[in-house]
């Protein structure tokens, strides 16, 4: 019996000591100026107990009194603005591009898990469709003569001739969403990056590149889907096109077994353009372009 109440005693000890260690960095992180590093330190009190302790109770800030307003507004000459500081921010276009073989495809679907509050623009291209693909989420696959027909007609935004095979980005898709106010996601080549970029400066492009040379061949050679001549002229344009990072406004790497490190930092790229004041104040970060698809 003494052993168990000794045990007991011991437990409520810590449990003690934890809830002093909750309150002490509460208290600690309240005081004005305090410092990450303080933080740090701090924080490891909390290794003292197994279990988390209470969180720092929330400090909302009380509503305006009618005194304080009426008098506040008798002092400034008229009604306090209730509308927001900040306008919120326009809608943006974000280019994922780079090589063949650097996970374009599988970024950009995880970012779509990530994030539904942007549209993901569906490229239209007219090679086959291989066999993991779905018509309407990867690509829209049509006939050549089906995509001169739509070049013709102006209904992309941008278009090219790529291994043989033409790829480019439905203009109608682009102009719905940013009239929607929906921030808008295109997956293209090196190529159609630097039309698109050209067509709307605005636009926040972003280069995925591999880890190296060696890395991107093995992921097109474990495709298994093209001769070794063929292969042989994607990496060369790899190669023409990694010496054009220059182009572009941000570069991440998608290393191997790194898919959500990657993602994340796409993610972060774009929130913080769209914390730019350039974007809240409704100026142009760049150039002249208007945000507009057709307008180009």
């Amino acid at each position: 019996m003494a052993f168990v109440a000794s045990m007991r005693l011991a437990a409520s000890q810590k449990t003690a000591l934890a809830r002093r260690a909750s309150s002490l960095v509460c208290h600690v992180l309240e005081k004005p100026g305090h410092s990450s590093a303080s933080v740090a330190t701090t924080s490891g009190l909390r290794q003292l107990s197994t279990t988390s302790p209470a969180p720092c109770p929330a400090k909302p800030y009380p509503a305006l009194s009618p005194e304080i307003r009426e008098a506040m507004q008798t002092h400034m000459g008229g009604p306090l603005n209730t509308g927001h500081m900040v306008p919120p921010p326009k809608p943006v276009v974000i280019i994922i591009s780079g090589p063949s073989g650097v996970g374009k495809d599988t970024v950009v679907a995880r970012l779509k898990e990530r994030r539904e509050d942007l549209y993901f623009v569906v490229t239209a291209t007219s090679r086959p469709k291989r066999p993991s693909e779905v018509e309407g989420r990867d690509y829209f696959f049509v006939t050549k003569e089906k995509f001169e027909e739509w070049i013709a007609n102006d209904m992309l935004l941008e278009n090219a001739l790529v291994y043989g095979e033409y790829k480019g980005i439905p203009r109608q898709q682009v102009d719905d969403a940013l009239k929607a106010g929906t921030d808008v996601v295109l997956r293209i080549d090196v190529q159609g990056a630097a039309t698109v970029k050209k067509l709307m400066p605005e636009a926040i492009s972003i280069f995925v590149a591999a880890e190296n040379e060696e890395c991107l061949v093995g992921r097109l050679a474990a495709r298994n889907t093209e001769s070794m001549d063929k292969l042989a002229v994607r990496v060369a344009t790899a190669r023409s096109e990694v010496a054009r990072i220059g182009e572009f406004d941000y570069v991440v790497v998608n290393g191997t077994g790194q898919l959500e490190q990657c993602v994340a930092q796409v993610s972060g790229i774009i929130d913080a353009e769209k914390a730019r004041t350039c974007n809240r104040m409704r100026r142009g970060c760049s150039g002249n372009g208007n945000g507009s698809a057709s307008s180009a």
